[in-house]
């Protein structure tokens, strides 16, 4: 005779089976018995559980996915994917995943660069556990902090801010659909950092669900693993349901500017001056970032140039922003003209790229911007590079289709936070640059791009960080090596390590080898812990 648990099994699985294409396989059965087992509500399965049988799965996995070259059809593909409504449902799919040891992918937002949150290369089968439908904001302007859900996008946090305060807000990313799950695990820069420092210095508490599918906060978790958490990048240390941010004050009217100069108007000569005012001399209220492209100056031969964008971010009004440029940085030209007076949320969207004019409310939808094929690098820069530096770095970017490069000035507030505050370690440095090269269609020479990309990056030695070369997590990039298998060596996880974490990788290995000593939280580029004979020795 079965058991109520045993009839109701049944018939979840008849049911489900009758919703999709397919059967479900043996261990999506398994899944789905585990999580009715533990929960302690009924959970909505026709509305969470997608597999390769059911007609939205396809719309769920690219949902929120931003690089198409993880999307082909010949990438691997999770076993299924469940997309959790309440933090319960989290902690008891990480106590089934690690039960029926099934491998599991942890998705935020989706633009991690290299697909780690969706896409398992090395580990098969794997699931991924999609937190888009937790994204709930509780904003308390009166404590000047906000809880967040991991599963909201950082605009859609921008928004619930401005919504109760027009002099509140948040130093993180700029372009507003990153999931916040994964974006403050990285450091998450933005326009405010050279006046706040980096989200993740602006995080007062958490609550993470561990290895074992308990939820702690900052008090249960402790300080190390705390301070893991905020920069040691995502799927590692556990699973992010919410994060307690700092609000930040900020006036009422701020200006955006965006000024373009080719090579032929001197481009060469003011990016050499802006790398030597953005980051030591500029007012810490003032951002200016560089964005770099071929652009075609003749249709009819085709002929091209690179052109700079010079786009500025002030905390405050024109009047005082000209005055400050004249006297920092009069090499811009920068003018009345050139300048928009407006709010703090509009400044934001400004910055993202949201066409003038659009309502707030866009930035609610929470999906990418864009969507394309590309493949990403950075560095980090202690020395102005030389203009003859820079005319090779034009040679290169005029050989490519549809590269682009950006240049984040640091300094500021970032200078006078430790390297070892956080995992986060690239505080003394000029500035970040970031290098991208996109195509638009699956059948294009995706080796050639990534060839060229490749090429520009060994150009560049000379005129960056050194020993060793640094590279910012957020940007993740395989290209700097992978953990080969589950139990990754301490040595072949330096090669990437080292460069994202400098000296706080070896920090970083002793709290995972505390908290999760069996890896179960792992992907290509996450921390490894000390393997077991190596720990006998550490003891």
């Amino acid at each position: 005779m079965l058991s109520n648990s045993s009839v109701f099994s049944l018939l979840l699985f008849m049911l489900l089976s009758s919703s999709l294409a397919k059967p479900l396989s043996s261990k999506q059965n398994s899944f789905i018995q585990c999580l009715s087992y533990h929960s302690k509500a009924s959970i909505p399965f026709s509305r969470t559980f997608f597999t390769p049988g059911s007609s939205a799965f396809t719309t769920v996995l690219n949902s929120t996915a931003q690089n198409l070259r993880y999307l082909d059809p010949s990438k691997p593909k999770p076993e299924f994917i469940f997309t959790p409504t309440h933090d319960s449902e989290v902690q008891t799919a990480v106590v089934c995943s690690k039960q029926l040891g099934i491998h599991l992918r942890v998705r935020s937002g989706g633009h991690d660069y290299e697909a780690l949150s969706y896409v398992s290369q090395i580990e098969k089968p794997f699931i991924i556990l999609d937190l888009a439908k937790l994204r709930s904001v509780n904003v308390d302007i009166r404590a000047n902090s906000a809880w967040i859900q991991a599963g909201v996008t950082i605009g859609e946090v921008y928004y619930r801010i401005a919504q109760k305060s027009r002099n509140h807000g948040f130093p993180a990313g700029l372009c507003t659909s990153l999931g916040v799950g994964g974006h403050i695990t990285g450091g998450a820069y933005g326009s405010m950092m050279r006046k706040y420092g980096l989200a993740a210095d602006n995080v007062l508490d958490a609550r993470i669900v561990d290895d074992n599918g308990r939820i702690l906060d900052r008090k249960a978790m402790g300080e190390d693993l705390f301070w893991a958490i905020r920069g040691g990048g995502g799927g590692s240390f556990g699973i992010i349901l919410w994060w307690k941010i700092k609000l930040v004050p900020v006036p009422s009217t701020v200006t955006v500017f965006t000024v373009a100069r080719t090579l032929e108007q001197g481009a060469t000569k003011l990016l050499y001056r802006w790398q030597q005012v953005a980051a030591t001399k500029l007012d810490k209220d003032l951002f200016i970032r560089v964005l770099m492209q071929p652009t075609v100056v003749d249709s009819k031969s085709g002929k091209r140039t690179v052109i700079t964008l010079y786009q500025g971010q002030f905390l405050g009004g024109v009047k005082r922003l000209l005055t400050v440029m004249q006297t920092q940085f009069p090499e811009l030209n920068l003018t009345r003209k050139d300048c928009t007076q407006t709010t703090w949320l509009n400044s934001v969207m400004y910055i993202a790229g949201f066409p003038t004019g659009t309502q707030p409310e866009a930035l609610l939808q929470g999906k990418p911007t864009f969507k394309n094929y590309f493949k990403s690098k950075s560095d980090f820069v202690k020395d102005p590079i030389p203009e003859t530096g820079l005319q090779g770095l034009w040679k290169r970017l005029l050989e490519e289709t549809s590269p682009l490069i950006i240049w984040n000035p640091y300094g500021g507030m970032m200078s006078k936070i430790s390297e070892s505050a956080i995992p986060f370690p690239h505080r003394n440095v000029l500035f970040k640059i970031q290098y991208v090269t996109t195509w638009q269609a699956a059948n294009e020479n995706e080796a050639k791009h990534i060839n060229w990309i490749r090429k520009l990056y060994n150009y560049m030695t000379p005129y960056v960080t050194k020993s060793p070369r640094q590279a910012y997590v957020n940007y993740r990039d395989l290209d700097l090596g992978i953990n080969k298998k589950k139990n990754a060596s301490i040595t072949e996880a330096s090669a990437w390590g080292n460069r994202y974490f400098k000296d706080n990788f070896y920090r970083l290995i002793k709290i995972k080898t505390k908290v999760d000593p069996q890896n179960f939280f792992r992907h290509e580029q996450s921390i490894p812990p000390l393997a077991l004979q190596a720990r006998s020795i550490e003891n």
